[in-house]
């Protein structure tokens, strides 16, 4: 299957513009965002944001490894599939690619409940939101979304709609190297894409783990930059899912993709 300009800027561009800036240390909301604010239940998307995601992504729950949820997304029935990049009038739109680690997460939440059932999730990167979406469907008692686009956020509300849940709170305010937040369980799919990033994630997951003895399940297919980080050393393989195969074709021939928990030693010294 061949692929457009598209989808090879998001696979490679992953590893460049997000990763300058998720990995900022200044910790605050992005200059749109301070537009935009805070997303919440109730809160209303602008028309025109609205009727362009809408005419620009498609409806489809297939194809993933979680077809009861309903996502928007960019698929080759999609008119910017093979257009110029250019021409989208917003940031590059990683949120509209269902990645396989968050494919995985969002499998494994809902077929086993018991992980956010009753308990405070922050699902990390959330892109399209459906490892929120899933956690929300699986009894969460608290849910919050961060992703630093703006537009992500306004796709999420969107996706919410389309699987008939209220929306969960959202933020786009970069928390890594922030003040470690009190969370039962944080979740966060194909994050480890760039070394600066993943050195970043790292010593922020072992301070919430150290202060709040937070629990941490990551999702990846097995990336390059995942599996030679020295993150990979402290993770306990949960489950291993086979990718079907529109999944494997959009990324290139990853076969598979695996839940991992994050058990690092007692100290934020160790890298």
């Amino acid at each position: 299957m061949a692929f457009p300009g598209w989808k090879w800027l998001l696979l490679l561009g992953r590893q460049n513009t997000l990763a300058k800036v998720w990995r900022s240390r200044r910790g605050g909301p992005s200059p749109c965002w301070k537009r935009c604010w805070h997303w919440s239940a109730g809160k209303s998307l602008g028309p025109e944001v609205r009727a362009f995601l809408e005419e620009n992504t498609e409806v489809t729950n297939s194809g993933h490894l979680t077809p009861e949820i309903r996502l928007r997304l960019l698929t080759p029935r999609c008119r910017f599939w093979r257009e110029k990049p250019d021409l989208w009038p917003y940031g590059d739109p990683f949120w509209a690619i269902y990645w396989p680690g968050g494919q995985a997460l969002s499998r494994y939440i809902l077929d086993n409940p018991r992980v956010v059932k009753g308990r405070s999730v922050l699902d990390l990167g959330s892109g399209c939101g459906a490892t929120a979406i899933a956690a929300v469907m699986s009894g969460a008692s608290q849910v919050l979304a961060n992703d630093i686009d703006p537009i992500a956020g306004m796709a999420m509300i969107l996706n919410c709609e389309l699987n008939h849940l209220n929306p969960f709170p959202i933020t786009i305010k970069n928390i890594i190297n922030s003040e470690a937040g009190n969370w039962d369980l944080i979740v966060l799919g194909d994050m480890f894409y760039d070394e600066q990033l993943a050195d970043g994630l790292h010593h922020w997951l072992q301070k919430c783990i150290r202060i709040h003895q937070t629990e941490v399940l990551i999702g990846d297919p097995g990336r390059h930059q995942f599996l030679s980080h020295s993150i990979h050393s402290q993770l306990h393989k949960v489950i291993e899912y086979s990718l079907p195969e529109y999944t494997r074709q959009e990324n290139y021939g990853l076969t598979s993709s695996i839940v991992w928990s994050y058990q690092p030693p007692n100290s934020l010294d160790n890298s």
